[in-house]
């Protein structure tokens, strides 16, 4: 995400995240003239978009070691929303109107910021940084087993039923369940696969609720990335109590997480998603445990079995899987004001459940 829509963008690409909803302002903009080409090519855009969300699981772990993980969230949402709002006032964009809209975005907020984002803040004071970005990578694997059990319009086909079966058995590799779990902070651990759950269970609201509203993907994204501060600002003190101080190192990851991680990361799926379209631009989905992997144990020491790069590629080959579609020979173009055929803080594409073309927000 992780963040609202569908290019929309969560997301967070889907967003985000940062980014997750289709709106009608997708389809005008087709016949609009050809946009300005951004002065970066998309692979130099697309190698720092995996970049800042695959060290965002470093920078949630530094960030812990200096504020309690509720004050670690608000101040990435805090840092977030600033960047998003600036952007919206650049473009001139309106914020939605409908009280209606406000309510559904309310809980999309919940969903695939607040909620998402503080469970991982949790699970990373016990359990390591690359545990928590491999977890991350699962959340693809949940939105196919929502879609198994009926919460989505879209059919499982055979294959994408057996990646299921595949990427499970790689969560269950990255774990050691042969071992009986030894050693592995099972309430940890369990956070960050319930933050990854969170996503599919957002995307799949988000979609049924906020598709049509005639907003664009920023203003949504950033709406709801404000009421995701709102929420944070009112749980953080009754759960922890004001910092005494503010030390350097996670003060700074903090503001990097939230500047870089949820707002500009969620700007530039946003951008990917309308150049290259949203297939090519979630599959930073599959770069994210990769660089979080690395920067976990090169930059923090943090311990490497075999069975965790192993589950982890077997997870992505599983969550590949679940992303595939039969070939078609021709495709319909969308209704006019429709949400568009394909499938994104903040922060990753479930096919099927609720699509959204960005990344689950770590």
């Amino acid at each position: 995400m992780s963040a609202p829509c569908e290019p929309r963008a969560t997301a967070p690409a889907s967003a985000p995240p940062v980014p997750p909803v289709p709106s009608a302002t997708a389809t005008a903009s087709a016949s609009a003239p050809a946009a300005r080409r951004p002065a970066l090519d998309w692979r130099i855009r697309f190698a720092g978009l995996s970049l800042i969300w695959g060290f965002s699981f470093l920078l949630i772990k530094v960030g812990t070691e200096g504020y309690a993980p509720f004050q670690v969230t608000f101040g990435r949402l805090l840092a977030g929303t600033a960047v998003l709002v600036a952007a919206m006032a650049m473009r001139r964009e309106r914020l939605p109107r409908s009280a209606r809209t406000w309510g559904h975005l309310t809980v999309a907020a919940l969903l695939l910021n607040a909620l998402p984002f503080s469970l991982f803040s949790y699970a990373e004071l016990t359990i390591p940084s690359t545990l928590a970005g491999i977890c991350n990578a699962t959340s693809p694997l949940w939105g196919m087993a929502l879609s198994v059990v009926a919460l989505s319009e879209d059919r499982p086909t055979r294959r994408r039923v057996a990646g299921l079966g595949v990427g499970f058995l790689g969560v269950l590799t990255v774990l050691g369940a042969w071992q009986g779990f030894s050693g592995l902070d099972l309430p940890g651990t369990g956070m960050a696969l319930l933050a990854s759950f969170c996503y599919p269970v957002g995307w799949i609201y988000v979609r049924r609720t906020l598709a049509g509203t005639g907003s664009s993907t920023l203003a949504l994204t950033g709406s709801q990335l404000c009421l995701a501060t709102v929420q944070l600002a009112v749980v953080t003190p009754l759960f922890t109590s004001a910092p005494t101080s503010f030390p350097l190192l996670p003060t700074l990851c903090v503001l990097a997480l939230g500047a870089l991680g949820t707002g500009l990361a969620v700007l530039l799926q946003y951008g990917l998603v309308q150049e290259v379209g949203p297939t090519t631009a979630q599959m930073v989905t599959y770069f994210i445990p990769v660089i979080a992997t690395a920067a976990g144990v090169t930059l923090l020491g943090e311990q490497l079995s075999w069975n965790t790069p192993v589950g982890a590629l077997i997870v992505l080959v599983g969550a590949a899987l679940t992303q595939s579609r039969p070939r078609r020979a021709a495709t319909t173009p969308a209704p006019k004001g429709g949400p568009p055929s394909a499938p994104a803080p903040g922060s990753p594409p479930v096919e099927g459940a609720g699509r959204d073309p960005r990344p689950p927000q770590p």
